[in-house]
């Protein structure tokens, strides 16, 4: 996952670039609409861009993907932070590039100045144990290394599904306990995987 923010932070860099170059091919001589001046700078983001994928190789194997719809950079807020309004999408491949970890949310965003990203709405994760996280709510605090969440989570295990309010993890999502558990619940692995018809 740190690997994901230098990633990150190397994709803006390089947009800079690219929409700089644009912005000086689609001049022309004709006059360009008058627009009104910004009057606070501080609630536009300094970068808005669409539709990201990028791949990540380590030592000549491609490992990561990464994909968003809209990342939007507010750089000059108070507290700069940037904006996945649209969701946000990692998935990590193994040696035969089969996907072994994947994370989803519906929204997140990432506080600059705390290092810390904040994930809302449907958050899904799968670790390399193949253990799947399910909640609405999801924190990651990169300083302090953990991942955390005060709301409803729950683990499905292979054996079992563990139902919570409140959870506490390592980055990797290996090494975590629960605060108030509601329920741990066995896994029938004879129980059909779909609805079976009426």
């Amino acid at each position: 996952m740190k690997l994901f923010v230098k990633i990150l932070k190397n994709i803006t860099a390089a947009t800079l670039v690219v929409v700089s170059l644009f912005g000086t091919v689609a001049c022309s001589k004709e006059e360009a609409p008058k627009l009104d001046a910004v009057k606070d700078r501080k609630l536009l983001p300094g970068l808005a861009v669409t539709e990201i994928t990028t791949v990540i190789s380590d030592s000549g194997i491609t490992r990561y993907r990464i994909y968003t719809d809209q990342w939007d950079v507010y750089d000059r807020a108070a507290e700069p932070y940037w904006n996945f309004p649209k969701g946000l999408h990692f998935e990590r491949f193994d040696e035969n590039l089969k996907i072994d970890a994947n994370f989803h949310s519906k929204k997140a965003k990432y506080y600059d100045y705390k290092r810390l990203w904040e994930f809302k709405g449907n958050v899904k994760a799968v670790n390399i144990k193949g253990e799947m996280f399910e909640t609405d709510l999801l924190y990651w605090d990169q300083k302090q290394e953990r991942i955390y969440s005060d709301k409803y989570i729950r683990v499905t295990q292979a054996t079992r599904v563990i139902a919570a309010t409140g959870f506490e993890s390592d980055q990797s999502l290996t090494r975590y306990n629960f605060k108030n558990v509601e329920g741990i619940f066995a896994v029938d692995e004879d129980a059909p995987t779909e609805p079976t018809p009426q």
